[in-house]
């Protein structure tokens, strides 16, 4: 079974944090999945991993690039992983279904945003139901992720 990790994204957006957590992702030699809730945040994830560093990129691809198995971070909505991926990305309350074939998930929601966390507390219980190992994680004022639960 996964082991799945909540991010409360309260100092940090989506946007900053989840670059960050793919940098690491790749450091370690793993490929990662990124499902999203529509193809239009697809479309931006893709966006700002070209742009989110003015140094460098993170390469990665999605279901209009083609070639999944050849890419080191796959952007979907769909519950697929074409790239071998160990670590499962999910954003904006996507779904927790097909965790099978993942080391580690990690769920990252806005913490300022009372349906994201709603959402979040709803999959909390049924990922703990289902056996899982789950943790709960938040930043510190210096930026740095700690688990509280």
């Amino acid at each position: 079974m996964a082991e799945v990790r909540f991010y409360h994204l309260t100092r940090t957006s989506l946007d900053r944090a989840l670059p960050q957590m793919l940098e690491k992702t790749l450091e370690r030699g793993q490929r990662a999945v990124v499902r999203a809730s529509s193809e239009e945040r697809v479309e931006a994830l893709a966006t700002g991993l070209w742009t989110y560093n003015d140094r460098s990129f993170l390469p990665h691809g999605s279901l209009k690039d083609g070639r999944g198995e050849r890419q080191p971070i796959w952007l979907t909505t769909q519950p697929d992983a074409p790239n071998g991926a160990e670590v499962l990305f999910l954003t904006d309350g996507s779904s927790t279904e097909n965790l099978e074939g993942f080391a580690l998930c990690a769920i990252l929601f806005d913490g300022h945003d009372e349906e994201a966390v709603t959402a979040a507390r709803g999959q909390w219980s049924g990922l703990k139901e289902a056996g899982h190992e789950v943790t709960y994680w938040q930043q510190d004022d210096a930026g740095r992720w700690s688990q509280k639960a």
